[in-house]
C-alpha cells in the first residue's frame, strides 16, 4: 500500500469515490505547492495529511479565481464558486471533486466550517487589491484575506482549547510570509500591473512606480528590500511562538514552515535589486536540513 493510500485509510476515507476525489487534489497540491507538499507528507501524521492537502488544494483553487484574468472575469468566477461551495455547506453534497473532499474534511473537523465561511466572506479583499496607499492599507489586507487563507489549512493545527493565542500567532507568522512574498514577488506583480509594497513605502525610499515598472534597479530599492526583508525576518522570528501554541502532532511542521520562510527572507535579502528579474528561493541545503529536523522531531511523537 501507497503511503497516499496509508493517509486514506487511516483519515477513514474508505469510499473509493472521495477517495479518487482526495487523490484529485494530492496531485494539484504536489503539482504547484510542492515543496508545502513534500512538508505535509513528511511531518504529519498520517490521519491528517488528507485533510491538510484539501484544504490547501481549496486555498490554491481560490487565489486562482481570485487572481487570473480580467477582473470581470474573476469576479464572475469568484461569486460562482462562492455559490456553489455556500451551496454544498447547506445541502451537505456537491457534484464536484473539490468541494466533496472539502465538506468530507469539513465534518472531519467541524470548526472548519466558520472558517471556511470566514475565508469565503473576506477574500473578496483580493478582487479589490491593485496596491496599497500605506502600511495601514497593507496590514488590512492581512486581515481580510491573508489572514482567513492562511486559516484554512491552520485550523487543523489549532489546539481544542485555543483561547485566541493560537490564531493571533498565526496573525504574526502570516505578517511575516505576507511581506516576504510582496517583495519577494516584486518582479511577478510588476507583470501583472501592481506591486505589494505600500506607495507610501516606495516614496520614503525615492523608489518611482515607473522606475520598478521599467525594472530599473537603484540605490533606494536595494535599501527598500533590505528594510522590507528585514521586517519581515524579524515578524517571521517573532512567530516561533505558534510553534508551543500548535497542536503537538502539528508542531514539527510549524517549525519547518517558520525556518524555510526565513531561509527565504535571507536570500531575497542577498538577491536586493535582482529581484526585478525574478524571485529568490531558499537554499536547498538548507530547506533539506530543516525538513530533516523536523523529520525526526516528528518521528519523537
Amino acid at each position: 500500500m501507497s503511503a497516499w493510500n496509508r493517509s486514506l485509510a487511516a483519515a477513514g476515507i474508505t469510499d473509493p469515490e472521495l477517495r479518487r476525489d482526495y487523490g484529485a487534489q494530492r496531485r494539484t497540491v504536489a503539482r504547484f505547492r510542492r515543496t508545502a507538499y513534500l512538508a505535509v507528507r513528511l511531518l504529519l501524521p498520517s490521519e491528517v495529511v488528507p485533510h491538510v492537502v484539501v484544504m490547501t488544494a481549496v486555498m490554491h483553487h481560490g487565489d486562482n479565481l481570485l487572481d487570473t484574468g480580467p477582473r470581470p472575469r474573476r469576479e464572475a468566477a469568484w461569486a460562482s464558486w462562492q455559490r456553489r461551495v455556500r451551496a454544498g455547506l447547506e445541502s451537505g453534497a456537491s457534484d464536484e471533486p473539490l468541494i466533496r473532499a472539502l465538506l468530507h474534511t469539513v465534518g472531519a473537523y467541524p470548526r472548519l466550517r466558520r472558517t471556511v465561511e470566514d475565508y469565503l466572506r473576506t477574500a473578496v479583499a483580493e478582487l479589490e487589491f491593485d496596491g496599497f496607499a500605506t502600511e495601514a492599507d497593507y496590514q488590512d489586507y492581512v486581515d481580510a484575506y491573508s489572514l482567513p487563507g492562511f486559516m484554512l489549512v491552520a485550523a487543523l493545527l489549532e489546539p481544542e482549547d485555543d483561547d485566541g493565542s493560537y490564531r493571533a500567532a498565526c496573525r504574526t507568522f502570516i505578517d511575516g510570509s505576507q511581506r516576504l512574498d510582496f517583495v519577494n514577488d516584486l518582479a511577478e506583480d510588476l507583470r501583472e500591473g501592481r506591486t505589494g509594497i505600500p506607495a507610501a513605502t516606495l516614496e520614503r525610499f525615492s523608489v518611482p512606480a515607473d522606475d520598478l515598472a521599467a525594472g530599473r534597479p537603484s540605490e533606494g530599492l536595494r535599501r527598500l528590500v533590505d528594510e522590507q526583508t528585514g521586517l519581515a525576518r524579524a515578524t517571521l522570528l517573532e512567530s516561533r511562538g505558534l510553534v508551543s501554541l500548535a497542536a503537538p502532532a502539528g508542531r514539527p511542521l510549524v517549525r519547518a514552515l517558520i525556518d524555510i520562510e526565513l531561509l527565504t527572507a535571507d536570500a531575497a535579502r542577498r538577491r536586493g535589486t535582482g529581484l526585478l528579474s525574478g524571485a529568490a528561493g531558499p537554499p536547498v541545503p538548507g530547506a533539506v536540513r530543516a525538513l530533516a529536523r523536523g523529520r525526526k522531531a516528528a518521528r519523537q511523537r
